[in-house]
């Protein structure tokens, strides 16, 4: 699987990193940058709820 981030989208919340901190980092301002696109299947459930948390759809887990 993998972690995209439309960055358009992001409104820099943070609340994406709160979930999955070693999946995403976040710049000086707030605004998320994906650390590590290539979730392993251990790593799917945390990446799923950082893509729940987001309130602009701005991540997405694709296959």
């Amino acid at each position: 699987m993998k972690l995209l981030l439309d960055s358009t989208r992001c409104q820099g919340y943070g609340l994406c990193q709160e979930p999955a901190p070693e999946l995403i980092d976040l710049d000086e301002w707030g605004y998320a940058q994906v650390r590590v696109a290539e979730v392993t299947a251990e790593g799917e459930e945390i990446a799923a709820a950082a893509v729940a948390a987001c309130p602009n759809s701005a991540l997405r887990l694709v296959k």
